[in-house]
């Protein structure tokens, strides 16, 4: 084998292989709602399938089994060949498997493709490095270029393509390129002409097979990994948003779902109020008249245009690591004007590390709708740590109003770290100044409160009042029995969370406790 294709086909067999387990990532970081299991799960099959086609590759290298010099050609372009037939399956294997078992069984499907995968290096250094003086230069020549290929497929796929391109396309594209690298190889074998032309013949129905039954095999693919064994045929997304910050669905309810995570849904109105969308109301009401704030997370736009239309709000700095959020928002109505509202400002970036990069900013409220407690590197938005660096951006009385998904671990943690607390539903309110919620104070904030100037409740309608008084019943329910629905003392916390674990940087507790992927 050409030393110069040699280096070529190690490369290119590196980007392509690396690019598929970024693709495959995203896939199984969706099918579990982004649980931290799934990537050490994924590069556990991923490992072993390189492992295996590693070592099975030596029966192409021992001397009795070495096939002859043109055939050894073959046996490489095959490998490629196949490999790449089988990771451009991964995907559609893994959709339909969502829909009648557990996700993981699926794993299977990424260990049989990455052991061929696996095999093609080590078949590249022993057909193209003669054994004399050089061999130590070649290989390291050749890992070299396998590493670089491996790098350029990592940040290419995952910083560029993923930003233009859709799952499938993406998937396509590999598939085709690495077909076309099995086909380079062929071309240069030394096969007869009879020989290379008919297996270039399968290459290339296999190739064009891959585009034209991509629209079948991905179909519903999204929806088939988020609804499992509930997915039906007539099962759609209304809009999808791909990009290299995650995926994004709508329903058609208004349900908007993040990397295959439930993230809130489209509504403002206390009344249809499908979202509890009084907890956002309720950031006025814990602190009177909050001049500066700042949310973490924009998600659907609905906390985002609620907040927006706050009394006596000044400015809304909202921090949102995912743009396409942003471009979600523009496309409904409801919420769409918070893009044009000149109180708010929205940035593209990690909320922790923004507030490290701007020590000096101080705000009266920060408020976090966060997701799952249990999702990956929520551990980043939850611990003591990052409750301290959020402490330090909180003007005097200034209040942090986070999303705690009923989690002990995240209650323990909130009373552990500030002295007072109060529970609103799901969420905590934490501050070092004490934390009241008034019930004649609720009522008037209800009854004034205005969304781009309409009314958030109009007592004179039947629908509405019925709401109020519901919105109303919460402020009473401080003093009943805990209830998931209600309010709850700091006190009472403390007791009732006693069996949570304070969450820290280095324990990621809440990242590593049972969670409920498929509850709805």
């Amino acid at each position: 084998m050409k030393f110069r294709l040699a280096l070529f086909v190690a490369s290119a067999s590196g980007f392509i292989a690396l690019s598929y387990e970024i693709l495959w990532y995203r896939l199984y970081s969706f099918v579990s709602w982004g649980a931290p299991r799934a990537f050490g799960s994924l590069l556990a099959a991923y490992l072993f399938g390189i492992a295996i086609g590693s070592f099975r590759a030596r029966a192409y290298c021992d001397e009795q089994g070495q096939p002859a010099t043109r055939a050894r050609m073959l046996v490489l372009a095959r490998f490629l060949f196949l490999s790449n037939m089988l990771s451009f399956a991964v995907a559609p294997v893994l959709g339909y498997a969502a829909t009648v078992t557990h996700w993981l069984y699926s794993l299977v499907a990424v260990a049989l493709a990455t052991t061929l995968l696996g095999a093609v290096l080590p078949l590249v250094c022993h057909f193209a490095i003669a054994p004399d003086d050089r061999v130590g230069a070649r290989l390291s020549y050749l890992y070299l270029a396998n590493i670089l290929g491996s790098t350029a497929g990592s940040l290419l796929t995952g910083f560029v393509a993923m930003d233009v391109m859709s799952t499938r396309s993406i998937a396509v594209t590999l598939g085709v390129l690495g077909v076309g690298l099995a086909a380079a190889v062929l071309v240069q074998s030394g096969l007869s002409t009879m020989k290379v032309l008919s297996h270039g013949v399968e290459f290339a129905v296999v190739a064009v097979g891959m585009v034209v039954l991509s629209h079948t095999l991905f179909d519903q693919l999204y929806e088939r990994l988020l609804f499992k064994e509930r997915f039906t045929k007539d099962v759609h997304f209304v809009e999808t948003i791909e990009n290299r910050s995650g995926v994004i669905h709508v329903t058609d309810d208004g349900r908007v779902w993040g990397g295959g995570a439930y993230d809130g849904a489209i509504n403002t109105s206390l009344v249809s109020n499908q979202n509890w969308i009084e907890r956002a109301f309720a950031v006025s009401e814990l602190h009177p008249e909050p001049k500066s704030m700042l949310m973490i997370g924009l998600a659907s736009g609905s906390w985002a245009e609620v907040l927006a239309n706050a009394p006596g709000l000044e400015k809304l700095l909202i921090v949102e690591i995912n743009p396409g959020y942003v471009e979600l928002i523009a496309r409904h109505p409801e919420v769409a004007s918070v893009l044009r509202n000149p109180k708010v400002e929205i940035v593209i970036d990690d909320g922790r590390r923004w507030l490290l990069a701007h020590p000096a900013a101080k705000f009266d409220a920060i408020v976090m709708n966060t997701s799952w407690h249990w999702r990956a590197h929520m551990s980043d938005l939850l611990s003591t740590e990052f409750l301290e660096i959020a402490r330090a951006h909180m003007s005097a009385g200034g209040l942090l109003f986070y999303n705690t998904t009923s989690s002990h671990d995240v209650f323990k943690t909130a009373v552990t770290v500030y002295p007072y607390a109060l529970r609103v539903v799901n969420f905590v309110a934490v501050s070092d100044s004490p934390i009241a919620f008034d019930k004649e104070r609720w009522k008037r904030l209800l009854l004034e409160y205005r969304i781009d100037g309409e009314r958030a409740i109009d007592p004179s309608k039947k629908e509405d009042s019925a709401a109020l008084d519901g919105l109303l019943d919460l402020a009473d329910s401080v003093n009943r029995p805990p209830q998931d629905y209600g309010l709850e003392s700091r006190d009472s916390l403390i007791s009732r969370m006693s069996d949570g674990t304070v969450i820290t940087d280095d324990n990621m507790a809440c990242e590593w406790r049972e969670y409920f992927p498929d509850a709805f």
